[in-house]
């Protein structure tokens, strides 16, 4: 289990730290030596994305908060926010000291955590991060290297544009049937899924409708909560 380090009212979290787990607590970390005070400030709020702001909150909207948790295309909406908007995000960050977590979805295999992103103190990021991975995840097997080196090959870039291709064309027909019956269609453009608002029925009834009639799975879009 995972923690910031020390509240700072001038300049928000320290370092990231681990709850310390020994054999003296049982290898479970004392939770009592968390104020709730420091407790409060775990809890945030869902930025709303919607059609009518096309996906991208509004920042104006929201208050000052450490962390920023940003996913782009958009999941479940296949919609991906544009470069002006980014920079709205990133200058909001920097105005209220703010730390994005991007989750860039199909965009590269590796993370790089540049030298220069510091914490307030100072202390360079990507230290923390190289923690974090090297006692959480041993790295990707040998096999798994080759894997990804090989599809930087031409030969892999060839192989990779095909497999794309098809998932595109798939989109494509999936975009264009649901539009030929009038209903309001997301996504297709940057991730390979679609988005469907079915008015006046529950996403499971949808889900159970469409699996009966033509035997193809969708995923129930309650599953990811409500708008």
């Amino acid at each position: 289990m995972g923690q910031t380090g020390q509240y700072q009212n001038n300049v928000g979290y320290g370092n990231i730290e681990y709850m310390k787990c020994t054999p003296e607590n049982g290898f479970f970390p004392d939770l009592s030596s968390v104020s709730l005070e420091r407790m409060s400030y775990f809890f945030g709020e869902y930025m709303k994305c919607t059609p009518e702001n096309g996906f991208f909150p509004d920042l104006s909207s929201l208050s000052r908060t450490d962390v920023i948790f940003f996913c782009s295309p958009n999941n479940p909406t296949g919609s991906a926010a544009l470069r002006n908007q980014l920079t709205q995000l990133v200058l909001f960050a920097k105005d209220n000291g703010s730390v994005i977590i991007y989750d860039s979805a199909y965009a590269l295999c590796w993370t790089v955590v540049p030298k220069e992103l510091q914490f307030s103190d100072g202390f360079p990021v990507a230290k923390d991060f190289n923690r974090i991975v090297c006692t959480c995840f041993n790295g990707a097997s040998n096999i798994a290297q080759a894997g990804d080196l090989a599809c930087l090959s031409p030969e892999g870039l060839e192989a990779m544009q095909e497999v794309i291709g098809f998932y595109k064309e798939n989109t494509r027909i999936k975009v264009d049937t649901f539009k030929s019956f009038g209903f309001n269609v997301y996504g297709g453009k940057n991730a390979p899924y679609v988005w469907v608002h079915f008015p006046g029925q529950s996403s499971w009834d949808v889900f159970e409708e469409i699996l009966e009639k033509t035997h193809v799975l969708t995923t129930p879009g309650s599953g990811f909560g409500s708008m």
